[in-house]
């Protein structure tokens, strides 16, 4: 691979790093696409494995304080887990087009009623009511297309969680995806220790770009957080329905 193309893979996992770094959120949007344009896209997605290993158990240890204990937290997680089970049969059960183009349009009225009523938030008692649907719909997404932070940061920023509880706690939900994805893309023979060697290599611009990305986000107030979110979902709706409509 000439180098050039080296230098552009390498500055995209690094901008994926700053993106996690500041959101907890955030790596494969940019670096999936960039990885794609080399590989296809099941190998970018395999690439990313090790990074997004060590990158929410780096974030979950460093945020560790910050977990909430609130009953929300686990049922959210534990819908995570029984989505990703839930996927396979999803999968079978509708296409993936119209999985990316519903979840697309959803998060993007979202989107627009949150522009329009910027103070509103999902209180306590019904965010733990929606918790394990919640979770369950986005280990779905996971485990049929590989896509569950349209519904999971979604569902999070609906809690108006500051910063410093939300990244712990998406970090969670991606890692506890990606330690049933590695043993099931095993058994399927998709993994190989060449992917495994470049996946490994991948973590060092993911990891080494984070810190300089959470510097720059102690500097933003809660509502250009907030925004910076909204503008995340937005890029993924748009995606996921463009995906879909092709």
């Amino acid at each position: 691979m000439p180098v050039t193309e080296l230098v552009v893979i390498f500055l995209c996992l690094a901008a994926g790093g700053l993106l996690k770094g500041a959101t907890g959120a955030g790596t494969p949007v940019i670096a999936v696409p960039a990885l794609a344009m080399f590989f296809d896209v099941k190998t970018a997605v395999i690439i990313l494995l090790i990074p997004n290993l060590f990158t929410n158990a780096w974030q979950i240890w460093k945020y560790r304080s910050f977990l909430p204990r609130r009953p929300f937290v686990k049922l959210f997680l534990a819908g995570g887990v029984i989505g990703v089970a839930a996927g396979t049969w999803a999968l079978a059960a509708l296409s993936a087009q119209t999985l990316q183009v519903g979840v697309g349009v959803v998060v993007l009225i979202y989107i627009g009623f949150r522009l329009l009523h910027p103070h509103w938030q999902l209180g306590e008692r019904a965010g733990t009511a929606s918790a394990a649907p919640a979770g369950i719909i986005a280990g779905v997404l996971q485990g049929a297309s590989g896509i569950s932070a349209p519904v999971s940061i979604t569902y999070l920023n609906a809690m108006r969680l500051e910063r410093a509880v939300f990244i712990p706690t998406i970090s969670t939900l991606f890692l506890l995806f990606v330690v049933v994805q590695i043993p099931a893309l095993a058994a399927a023979g998709l993994l190989s220790w060449k992917l495994i060697l470049i996946s490994t290599v991948a973590v060092v611009p993911v990891l080494s770009a984070m810190p300089l990305g959470t510097r720059l986000a102690r500097a933003l107030s809660p509502a250009v957080f907030d925004r910076i979110i909204l503008i995340l979902l937005g890029i993924l709706a748009i995606k996921l329905v463009a995906a879909g409509l092709v």
